[in-house]
């Protein structure tokens, strides 16, 4: 939102001052929104050597702070295997060309990439000329620095951002085709081809495809996700698992109910267990559809994830196992079958061996004769005998007829076989007859009608191939005219680019000419010696021309061209705060123009630039994933946030810190409060209403009633009240509330109020009693006494309380006491890493200009420097090293102590000063009512 659009909406609300957030950060919220929509997809590209070259499912990311398109092997990669360079390529595609293929031209290189159909194929083409236009135009603004991204994948939110995001694009390029959702990050989710090539690696990229898959071992660092799990062809609810085998003293019972093992040998040192207990997967051939396995997704109740195996899936190992799956099932049919046969014949053989044994019996009998039975008996035994010899012999020839009969119906099923082969090829014979026939016929009849002309379905075939093509070539044309019309556009824009900066280049050169040779007059006149003060020196009028000079600020109504303005210094800096402030005096005004250009020299150095291409590395191998905690993430906020990304990192930083009350609360928690501030007084918002305007007067946003940014302070201090009823408003809350307004919407400067006042700091820290605060005043005593022994001796043999000066440091964090490029600095790596922050830069400080607080031999010197000592600090590189180098080792651990050291003597000596303040007031009270008052006339009398 505009801050003209944000004035006019604090302007016409005099009743009610209080506004919803959502009414001025909607329109923002879903701009940011829109901008943040990401170019990206899978593309095939044309890459590899020898048999391995041809087409690979590659991941396509556009980096809108590079101009870069990157690609991964999959969309969860971490680092990227390449990129291509957008900001000077050039596109083109082949009508008679495969469907989808398209190239991309740069400096020395071409990438062939094919999309999956002509419409997602133009979509990218649309999509990469707007953005090389978006770049350009960028670029040619004249606002960039030398590393500098001109566009960001997440926009500046904050006042600052969008003060200098306002400027609009002229060319806006109309999409003719939709991408069909296959472009998006909802296209990563979808079923792709990236996994079912098997030869979708590159040797090149062998290291970075190894350091992502590592990442993908440490993301899953719970026993789950380091099993193989392993599913059977059957509809059972069991698995297997691939598990590690049992310790050598560990003795495992030999049956189990639930564990079957299967030996692979002596030289495996695992098992196959079964696990009823896991819920049952889906099989890969119930994802694939309709395909060559039969089955479709939709007639299937479960829905989970595919084959897992230690954390990787190839297709082509889960169709392998799918194979053997099927053949396993097939095995244990035919298994289940031989095992009926096998105890159809073991009863067969049970019988026999039973009727042996008992024929056995009877002939052992016989040969060692018992007393003789009766004859009849043996008659009987006899009978049986000869009965089931007769039986057996019947069950031989009934096998034996059986037999015969299988073979005879076998062999009529294959001349049944034969016959009906035979009569599908006489079908399909008679088939083809009946075709050639009809097709003679209809050409016969054709040329009866009109012997000279072809047949009307060749014309038609013939018509609609040319309309294709002539579409195709329609579109092919204007596409390239279109491409050659930007090219030629770019090509006049980077003309352009050159002259302007030649001629500030000769602005440079002649103004840098005209004040050396001032500066040239200037000494020779010093040089000189002034017999009188009362002369009129010429050096007098030189030195007021160069002081004129100097003072110059640049004027906005300036209708120059921005970049033939050799003046390298604004009015405002890159943060709103005013460099040359107009009330003060010629000297002050001067300092400050020093000060202005000592930041711009330093911020144009080596090392700057150093740091803003390592978070541009940084950030392009996050772009698949959020940001963490690491130590590589804190060394990069150490060095300092650049002003793109600042929005980004301390909004991040601000969600870690409060993600423990946010979980707890409704997404409209900051709006609710909001609402309760309308409909009932608050008792802080008199405070606030006389504190808004006295926040950051030299800071554009806050400098009037109409300003950006007060509705927003008055919002965020407000609702902050009402959380904290406990606090509801202390000085000091609007300034912090302010610097993080610059960077961050209402509600993300609100929980950034919230992580400073109840995560960082102590309690009572802004309580009317500041009992925090003094605390920390005589932790920090401490830590000078042992960091900077010398200065602290310094300060105490002249009586200096340094604590007047740095209470407000900790109050505030150094808002109004550092200029603002360390100040920023700071609150980079304060939001990041806490409280500890503030002690680490009050002794840096000190540490920095210890020299010359030692060369003050007077207390009231020694108090003067202090008041602005602060301000002269410029080089924000050696402060920082001074920090977090020079000051090690810094535990926190030390600091949490001396603080609850500190804090039972600051408390018991608030006790004391308030019994004796009772004290006092209970005799003012009775010496008030003892005393008599006399009038003036009883006077004179």
């Amino acid at each position: 939102m505009h801050e003209g659009e944000d004035g006019g909406e604090t302007s016409s609300c005099t009743g009610s001052p209080i506004l919803a957030s959502k009414s001025l950060d909607v329109a923002e919220v879903e701009g940011a929104k829109e901008q943040t929509s990401r170019l990206c997809g899978f593309l095939s590209k044309f890459s590899g050597k020898g048999p391995l070259r041809g087409y690979k499912p590659r991941w396509f990311v556009y980096d809108s702070r590079k101009c870069y398109l990157y690609y991964f092997k999959t969309p969860q990669d971490i680092l990227p295997m390449g990129h291509i360079e957008i900001a000077d390529a050039c596109f083109s595609y082949d009508v008679e060309g495969e469907e989808g293929q398209f190239e991309i031209r740069t400096a020395g290189k071409e990438f062939l990439l094919k999309a999956t159909s002509r419409q997602v194929m133009h979509y990218w083409l649309q999509q990469l000329q707007q953005k090389r236009w978006e770049y350009s135009n960028t670029r040619g603004s004249g606002q960039r620095d030398s590393w500098n991204s001109p566009t960001l994948a997440y926009p500046p939110t904050g006042l600052v951002g969008k003060d200098n995001g306002r400027k609009a694009y002229a060319h806006v390029h109309l999409t003719e085709s939709d991408s069909g959702g296959m472009v998006g990050i909802q296209s990563a989710r979808g079923p792709t081809a990236a996994s079912a090539n098997p030869l979708n690696f590159s040797l090149k990229n062998l290291g970075t495809e190894l350091r992502n898959s590592m990442s993908y071992l440490r993301q899953g660092r719970g026993g789950e996700n380091r099993r193989s799990v392993f599913y059977t062809g059957n509809n059972s609810a069991e698995e297997w698992e691939l598990v590690d085998a049992p310790p050598r003293d560990f003795h495992e019972p030999k049956h189990h109910s639930d564990t079957h093992r299967h030996s692979l040998g002596s030289a495996f040192t695992f098992d196959f267990v079964r696990n009823p207990s896991r819920p049952r997967k889906l099989l890969l051939r119930d994802m694939m559809g309709t395909g060559r396995f039969g089955r479709s997704s939709e007639t299937r109740s479960d829905a989970s994830s595919p084959v897992e195996c230690n954390g990787s899936k190839p297709l082509e190992m889960q169709l392998r196992l799918q194979s053997q799956q099927e053949e396993l099932s097939c095995m244990q049919q035919e298994q289940a079958k031989l095992r009926e046969e096998l105890a159809s014949q073991k009863e067969l053989v049970r019988l026999l061996q039973q009727t042996l044994r008992t024929s056995q019996c009877d002939r052992a009998t016989i040969r060692h004769p018992p007393p003789p039975p009766a004859p009849a008996m043996l008659l009987e035994r006899d009978g049986q005998i000869q009965s089931l010899c007769g039986h057996m012999e019947r069950l031989a020839l009934e096998k034996e007829s059986l037999q015969q009969e299988l073979k005879g119906l076998k062999i009529k099923v294959g001349e049944i076989n034969d016959q009906l082969g035979m009569l599908m090829e006489t079908i399909q014979a008679k088939d083809e007859v009946i075709m050639k026939l009809s097709q003679q016929s209809s050409e016969q009849s054709g040329n009866a009608n009109d012997a000279g002309s072809p047949s009307p379905i060749k014309e038609q075939q013939e018509l609609d191939i040319l309309k294709d093509s002539l579409q195709g070539y329609k579109s092919q044309n204007r596409f390239l005219n279109k491409e050659i019309l930007e090219l030629t556009v770019l090509r006049r824009n980077a003309e352009m680019r050159e002259k302007a900066l030649e001629a500030k280049y000769t602005a440079l050169e002649a103004k840098l000419c005209q004040v050396e040779s001032k500066y040239l007059v200037l000494l020779q006149e010093v040089m000189n010696p002034v017999c009188s003060s009362s002369e009129q020196s010429p050096a007098r009028e030189v030195i007021s021309r160069l002081l004129e000079d100097a003072l110059q600020a640049e004027n906005p109504d300036q209708q120059d061209h921005p970049i033939l303005k050799p003046n390298t210094v604004s009015e405002y800096d890159v943060y709103g705060f005013k460099t040359v402030p107009e009330e003060e005096e010629e000297e002050e005004k001067l300092a400050a123009k020093v000060r202005a250009l000592g930041l711009k020299s330093l911020s144009l150095t080596d090392q700057e630039v150093s740091v803003g291409v390592k978070w541009e590395n940084y950030l392009a191998s996050t772009m698949n994933r959020d940001l963490v905690r690491s130590p590589e993430l804190k060394a990069l906020i150490r060095c300092g946030v650049p002003h793109e990304h600042r929005s980004q990192v301390w909004r991040w930083c601000v969600s870690v810190h409060v993600k423990k009350f946010r979980d707890h609360l409704s997404p409209d928690y900051y709006e609710t409060l909001l609402n309760v501030a309308r409909e009932k007084p608050n008792p802080a918002s008199k405070q606030i209403e006389l504190d808004l305007l006295r926040t950051l007067p030299n800071n554009k946003h806050y400098a009037s009633p109409s300003a950006g940014g007060i509705q927003k302070l008055r919002n965020v201090l407000i609702a902050f009240s009402w959380r904290n009823p406990d606090i509801g408003y202390c000085q000091g809350l609007n300034r912090l509330a302010a610097i993080a307004l610059l960077y961050l919407d209402q509600e993300d400067a609100f929980w950034s109020l919230v992580a400073i006042v109840e995560v960082f700091m102590p309690r009572d820290y802004y309580t009317k009693t500041l009992l925090g605060s003094q605390v920390d005043q005589r932790v920090f005593k401490d830590l000078m006494s042992e960091k900077l022994p010398r200065l602290h001796a310094h300060f105490d043999q002249y009586k200096v309380d340094f604590s007047l000066i740095t209470f407000n440091w900790f109050l505030v964090v150094f808002v109004d006491s550092v200029v603002s490029d360390i100040l920023f600095k700071i609150w980079d790596a304060f939001l990041y890493e806490g409280p500890k922050i503030i002690f680490r830069f009050a002794l840096a400080l000190f540490k920095y200009k210890e020299e010359e607080f030692l060369k003050l031999q007077d207390s009231t010197a020694i108090f003067k420097y202090l008041r602005y000592f602060t301000r002269t600090i410029l080089d924000s590189r050696k402060l920082m090293s001074i920090a977090f180098v020079d000051m090690n080792p810094f535990p926190l651990r030390q600091i949490q102590n001396r603080r609850s050291f500190h804090l039972e003597k600051v408390r018991l000596e608030l006790t004391e000063l308030e019994a004796i303040r009772q004290t006092f007031l209970r005799e003012r009270e009775t010496s008030l009512d003892g005393r008599s008052f006399v009038s003036d006339d009883e006077e004179d009398n």
